[in-house]
């Protein structure tokens, strides 16, 4: 297949989908920053932002990081019981939440004091991570089966509703933060309803208990674990820091600048939705002339997501002073930091596919418990060297030195031409 064969073929096409739903999904939530930051003080959004680091946190143990494993098992789905396998994954997820619930319950003042986010509302990031989780399994299941539209229209709605819940709780009945939290929390659950009949409708739910099927799950997603938590102390050291080192105000301010910067991982992640599945089927073929033009797109790929998180970075001070309350008009120095660091997230998306191919996903778990302690020292080293600049730069760094670490060892796990500029007859194969 040639390149401009590749350029109609079905990948860019839901590429083309999953980019424009997630584009949309993220542009109604993006209209309601300026809502936010002319009805909140910087206090008020940092705290709001403190709920989603907790979000964060909770969510690799809600379920066990197993919407990974209900994925791959897709893939062998002539030699398991598919839908027997989705309804045990669901029994994991019921006791992972009661076990997560007690924990949170027993460390509550802790969790609170470094969080900033008010003891009495913990409860409700138990609830929503569940609902999350449940959500998370059917846009999975859309996605291996190669649905997008079914995928993106569900994913609006939720988005759409939570938006507009929001709005109502925060300007109409001016609940500032408990309005925003609430009305996320609201629209998950409502949606995790949605999702729950439809997997029910499809024999996903109540199937009989297989001892075999929890235990392979678990297998895949629990060395997950450490690489999950990784990414999540990734994102969420920064804000953390801030707020205890510099003040939630500042997380408040820093948040919106990120909330920009992270356009760039919007894009990544829609074209990776697509792009596994394919690329998932073309490594099952093992065809030596499709590896190198994959190896092709994957460099192509790169250039395209950097030049994007510049051009971001650059237009984002005239942007924001237009678009934000004033006293978040600074956000704009974390921007560009932030997007080239989720496009060096991007990029390694690119090369841990094919650690999860050759399911090794274990050897994920050093690498990003490596970055999530440099990313600890950085965040403090830098943030008391710059102030909140710093964790902005940080994040960059660290995600660079994520891809590069990762890419060294999905080459080690699973051979593809990486060379190919070594290898005289690659050009003219495509």
């Amino acid at each position: 297949m040639r390149i401009n064969q590749l350029l109609k073929s079905s990948l860019l096409k839901n590429a083309g989908i999953y980019t424009i739903t997630n584009f949309i999904n993220a542009l109604i939530p993006f209209f309601l920053l300026p809502i936010l930051t002319r009805h909140m003080t910087p206090k008020e959004y940092g705290i709001v932002s403190m709920f989603t680091v907790l979000i964060s946190f909770v969510t690799p143990f809600i379920g066990v990081s197993i919407n990974s494993a209900i994925a791959r098992a897709y893939y062998d789905n002539e030699k398991i019981d598919f839908k027997k396998y989705v309804a045990n994954s669901l029994y994991i997820l019921l006791v992972s939440s009661f076990v997560v619930s007690i924990i949170f319950f027993i460390f509550s003042d802790k969790i609170s004091s470094i969080s900033l986010f008010p003891q009495k509302f913990l409860g409700i990031v138990i609830v929503y991570s569940f609902a999350q989780f449940i959500v998370r399994v059917i846009l999975t299941l859309w996605q291996v089966q190669v649905k997008p539209i079914k995928y993106g229209i569900f994913q609006i709605s939720q988005t759409a509703f939570n938006t507009l819940l929001s709005v109502m709780l925060v300007v109409s009945l001016n609940m500032s933060w408990y309005g925003r939290v609430f009305g996320q929390t609201i629209s998950y659950i409502i949606f995790a309803v949605i999702a729950f009949v439809i997997l029910y409708r499809n024999g996903f739910v109540f199937n009989k208990y297989s001892k075999e099927y929890i235990t392979h799950a678990l297998g895949f997603g629990i060395p997950l674990i450490p690489h999950a938590i990784g990414g999540v102390l990734m994102t969420m050291t920064d804000r953390i820091f801030i707020t205890n080192m510099v003040g939630v105000d500042a997380t408040g301010i820093y948040s919106v600048g990120y909330q920009i910067g992270v356009i760039i991982s919007l894009l990544s992640e829609s074209f990776n939705k697509a792009y596994v599945p394919w690329l998932f089927e073309q490594l099952k073929r093992n065809f030596s002339k499709k590896k190198v033009q994959i190896v092709w797109l994957t460099y192509a790929y790169f250039i395209i997501i950097l030049l994007i998180a510049i051009v971001l970075g650059l237009v984002s001070p005239w942007f924001l002073n237009k678009f934000v309350g004033k006293e978040f008009s600074s956000s704009s120095i974390y921007v560009i930091w932030i997007a080239l660091g989720y496009a060096f997230k991007g990029m390694y998306l690119m090369v841990t596919n094919y650690i999860f191919y050759a399911t090794k996903t274990s050897i994920l778990a050093w690498v990003t418990f490596v970055a999530a302690v440099l990313n600890v020292i950085l965040n403090y080293i830098f943030i008391k060297e710059f102030g909140a600049i710093g964790a902005a730069q940080a994040t960059s760094i660290i995600y660079l030195i994520k891809f590069i670490a990762t890419w060294v060892l999905s080459a080690k796990v699973y051979s593809m031409p990486w060379n190919i500029f070594k290898t005289r007859d690659s050009i003219e194969k495509l």
